[in-house]
């Protein structure tokens, strides 16, 4: 018996020592086990808090990719030598992810007292509604996201938007136009972009901030600051209530420098909003008063019925039913053509007008382009004003400026048709050579007929009404308009507009220079008179003196023999 047990006793010992090493091995595998789920759990944690601090970049793809998509896709816009007149910038812009906020009324207290502009109400609305997305703050200075960052306010993250800026400020407002704070053209030639093919390119989520082609304008940034400059100038001495201009490529149609003062800084596109910011130059529309006499003698020359040889009766005013047509300083007698252009009778031009007929003289102005809608790249143009029925009466008025109302634009256009050798080109903001150019243009007068309007309007500025915008050297030509404001349905005889639009060089002119002055009033250094011939026409010399260089127009100081009357040879 004995024997057995020892025989037993002997195998239960490797069995004993065969168990041991299981549990050796089985704590070894809880060890393993458990080690292995302690690096799996820490590694789930170390995933996450990386997703968490890519959370901004995660909201910025999935969150906010159409709006990011819009902000980033404007090109540049340059002038007609390279000068950056708008481009895009990268700034921060503040969002939310209200789901992750933990105390909502310490954040708003938080943010108001570091963001005063921050509407504390709205914020807190918006925190509290179900969404996972919320602007804060657009457009911020990287000092204030350093601050914003430095609160540490969990839910709180940054997007990179870009912002339009105009490094020019108000140079060319009213050419360039706004943006909203999305990056959306609002007007001018920023929503002209976007009207050809940028919104859509945007909305498709293709248009990008790289590799975008700039857009090059006509305007000459050099030109554009020194009209503008003179037209403050102007509006200050004179003290008017508005001014605006337009320099114009005679032969190209492309517009050089455009400015309406008041203007306003598009980088604040919140100002563009005041009533009197308007782009007087296309979206409003005068009585410009003489100045449209250069279409009515170019009419009565072009259709046949006068000659520069020609003379009408101005010894007393025209009396039609209530109406009575007179002469501002006239001289009571019988005038020439050349005498009812360069002393601008009233008479003289009503009668040369009858003498067209009310038709033609209907048919000539809309073949100037001065009775339909002028078709820009700006989308602030106006369309005339004009009588609902055409007759003598209307013809008169109008022969004189009076009765019909137009875009300066439209005045500086047909002018240029008419001193040009006789193409009405349709001006452009674009750039654009004189082939080009020419394969658009429509012949609106004969050649002859431009070619006694130069002399005409070089006459004037010699002998006539425009003698103070004579600069030597430059050979300007133009003409003077002066009308009275209507007011509450009357005209006001305090409240006049002045313009003068003129030509250089005269004898074959490359660009045409349109002023209005918008109720300037008459100082000592005018003698009291308020007048075009006063205040436009210097205006209008100043600026072509300080431009020509610019635009390479050199100066020639030889007068020819008997001035203007040997200037041009005339064949009339």
């Amino acid at each position: 018996m004995g024997r057995g047990t020892r025989a037993f006793v002997g195998r239960d010992v490797p069995i004993r020592a065969a168990a041991s090493r299981r549990d050796k091995e089985g704590g070894r595998g809880r060890v393993v086990l458990a080690m292995g789920l302690f690096v799996f759990c820490y590694a789930a944690v170390a995933l996450r808090l990386i997703f968490l601090a890519a959370a901004p970049q995660m909201a910025d793809v999935q969150g906010y990719g159409a709006e990011q998509a819009l902000s980033a896709s404007r090109p540049d816009i340059l002038d007609r030598n390279g000068r950056i007149l708008a481009t895009d910038i990268k700034t921060p812009s503040l969002y939310a992810d209200p789901r992750q906020i933990i105390d909502v009324d310490d954040a708003i207290d938080q943010l108001t007292q570091l963001l005063p502009d921050i509407d504390g109400n709205q914020l807190r609305a918006d925190l509290k509604a179900d969404r996972a997305f919320v602007f804060v703050r657009r457009e911020m200075t990287p000092a204030q996201q350093a601050k914003v960052h430095a609160l540490g306010i969990p839910g709180l993250g940054f997007v990179e938007e870009s912002r339009r800026i105009y490094p020019s400020g108000p140079t060319a407002s009213h050419i360039l136009g706004h943006v909203s704070i999305d990056n959306v053209g609002l007007a001018g030639i920023e929503r002209f972009i976007d009207s050809h093919g940028l919104a859509a390119l945007q909305q498709a989520g293709m248009a990008t901030g790289q590799g975008q082609r700039p857009v090059s304008l006509s305007i000459d940034l050099r030109v554009q600051h020194a009209l503008r400059a003179e037209l403050l100038a102007a509006q200050e001495r004179y003290r008017a209530e508005a001014a605006s201009g337009v320099i114009l490529n005679a032969h190209s149609g492309e517009i050089v420098a455009l400015v309406s003062l008041p203007d306003y800084d598009p980088n604040d596109g919140a100002s563009a909003l005041k009533p009197d910011r308007l782009n007087r130059v296309t979206g409003g529309v005068f009585e410009l008063g003489s100045t449209l006499k250069v279409f009515t003698t170019a009419m009565a020359l072009d259709e046949g019925v006068a000659t520069l040889k020609d003379s009408y009766d101005a010894s007393k005013p025209i009396r039609v039913a209530s109406f009575t047509i007179d002469d501002y300083h006239g001289k009571h007698r019988w005038l020439s053509v050349p005498e009812i252009f360069i002393y601008s009778s009233n008479i003289g031009a009503a009668r040369m007008a009858l003498d067209v007929g009310v038709e033609r003289h209907q048919a000539f102005l809309r073949r100037l382009g001065l009775l339909d809608r002028l078709d820009t790249e700006l989308p602030e143009t106006a369309t005339p004003l004009v009588p609902a029925k055409w007759r003598e009466i209307t013809t008169m008025t109008a022969a004189f400026g009076h009765g019909i109302s137009v875009t300066p634009l439209q005045v500086a256009s047909g002018v240029a048709a008419l001193v040009n050798g006789g193409y009405l080109v349709p001006p452009t903001l674009l750039p654009r050579g004189r082939a080009e150019a020419r394969a658009l243009a429509a012949p609106v007068v004969k050649e002859r007929t431009s070619q006694a309007m130069r002399y005409l309007m070089r006459l004037n500025v010699e002998a006539g009404t425009a003698t103070k915008a004579d600069i030597e050297g430059f050979r300007l030509g133009g003409k003077t308009g002066t009308a009275e404001k209507i007011e509450n349905g009357r005209y006001a005889r305090n409240k006049l507009l002045s313009s003068f639009v003129g030509a250089f060089p005269s004898e074959d002119p490359e660009y045409v220079v349109l002023v209005v002055l918008d109720e300037p009033h008459g100082t000592a250094e005018t003698k009291g008179y308020a007048t075009a011939g006063w205040n436009a026409a210097p205006t209008t010399g100043r600026i072509v003196e300080r431009i020509a260089p610019m635009l390479g127009v050199a100066p020639r100081f030889e007068r020819p023999e008997g001035g203007a009357t040997r200037a041009i040879q005339v064949s009339y």
